[in-house]
């Protein structure tokens, strides 16, 4: 049998807090929907610099706030951020992200308020931070890393047949290879199990840890049945239908091969939490593919991998989101957002350990600079969770 692939290192960037990032961004960061304007003209005077509007940061309160506040800073926190200039409407949220940023162990975290100033002095302001903050990246250097300083995230979209069959398997061969050589891991989506979720239970490490995802699952079971329906039409999706699945637990089970034949998740996470140690972590998740790696990146994941069957374009301004396919037809005619071509498993032209191989093989290219093909497409989707109205 040959042996596995298993590179000892990759080229990152060493954070001051111990984190290894591969990207190196300088992020403009609106802490709420009215300052997104100001975040886009700093972006715009300084090149190199990435704003991340979105729609929320007003009037929120309870744990959706805290969930607005955790995905917030620890996007900004993410290793592969190099700096963040913060621009909010008003100071005292706008310093509380700051704060909880540099609470992580970053200190290149900026904030700046438009209220009486104005958003033209605010945008001044913030520019010539952002200037400071964008030369001081360009001047970081990668140094070699080892393989376990590299937190992965998976999840899957616009799934079929093939997905559960092969693309997602050859996460899963990848996934018990870095769990086996120490690394951080998480995969989530919640409704997407539903049907296989005692499946998912029986995975993990504990029976304590078990519970607590069970409680997860069936807190989200009691969402969809407060509002009297059921899933269908949105769990299988009609692209899930029309790709062979046809019922949600059908979903479930290829959904449930990315963890691989081996690991065990050693705890539960909220949305956007961040893991407090190495191994595989359950992650309680949209399945919604924009904002589930949202969630995984404010939970300080660094690389994404993510199987496609009828082909989901989704990928992430700071997250590099490979994305994988065993549809032939997918791998053809959406050639541009498939970075790994697993359709010879299902041809027989590749086993499984051949496939992991080149997902792995993409995985360090990746992790050493070269671009996904979401980058290139520029698909920088940022979608923050909701939980409920605002006030």
């Amino acid at each position: 049998m040959a042996e596995l692939k298993l590179d000892k290192a990759f080229m990152g960037y060493r954070r001051q807090n111990g984190r290894v990032g591969i990207r190196n961004h300088v992020v403009i960061m609106p802490l709420d929907d009215i300052s997104n304007a100001a975040a886009q003209a700093v972006a715009s005077h300084i090149q190199g610099t990435m704003a991340m509007p979105h729609a929320y940061g007003r009037l929120q309160f309870g744990e959706d706030l805290e969930l607005f506040f955790r995905t917030i800073i620890g996007t900004c926190a993410n290793p592969n951020v190099a700096a963040c200039v913060v621009i909010g409407i008003e100071d005292e949220w706008t310093n509380s992200v700051v704060e909880g940023v540099k609470a992580l162990g970053r200190s290149k975290v900026a904030g700046f308020s438009i209220e009486l100033k104005g958003q033209m002095e605010c945008v001044r302001q913030a520019s010539w931070q952002a200037w400071e903050y964008k030369l001081w990246a360009t001047e970081q250097k990668r140094e070699e890393c080892p393989v376990a300083d590299l937190w992965v995230s998976t999840k899957c979209g616009e799934s079929d047949t093939t997905s559960g069959l092969a693309s997602c398997p050859t996460v899963g061969s990848v996934f018990d290879r870095l769990d086996a050589n120490g690394n951080t891991l998480s995969f989530g989506e919640t409704t997407e199990i539903t049907g296989a979720e005692r499946i998912c239970a029986a995975r993990a490490k504990s029976k304590s840890v078990a519970e607590e995802y069970m409680a997860m699952f069936n807190a989200y079971q009691d969402v969809v049945e407060a509002q009297g329906v059921d899933l269908l039409g949105s769990q299988p999706t009609k692209g899930n239908v029309r790709g062979g699945l046809t019922t949600i637990e059908e979903k479930a089970l290829g959904n449930l091969q990315k963890i691989g034949k081996k690991c065990k998740f050693v705890g539960c996470l909220k949305p956007a939490e961040m893991p407090k140690g190495a191994g595989l972590w359950y992650m309680d998740t949209s399945s919604a593919a924009a904002e589930a790696v949202t969630l995984w990146a404010a939970g300080g994941f660094v690389c994404h991998l993510f199987p496609t069957g009828q082909g989901n374009v989704v990928g992430n301004p700071i997250l590099p989101v490979v994305k994988l396919s065993a549809n032939p037809h997918t791998c053809e005619l959406m050639k541009e957002h498939i970075d790994v071509d697993v359709s010879g498993i299902l041809q027989r032209e590749l086993t499984l350990d051949q496939a992991g191989d080149k997902l792995w093989d993409m995985m360090i290219r990746v992790a050493n600079g070269r671009w996904t093909c979401a980058e290139v497409m520029n698909h920088n989707e940022f979608v923050l969770t909701k939980l409920y109205v605002s006030a």
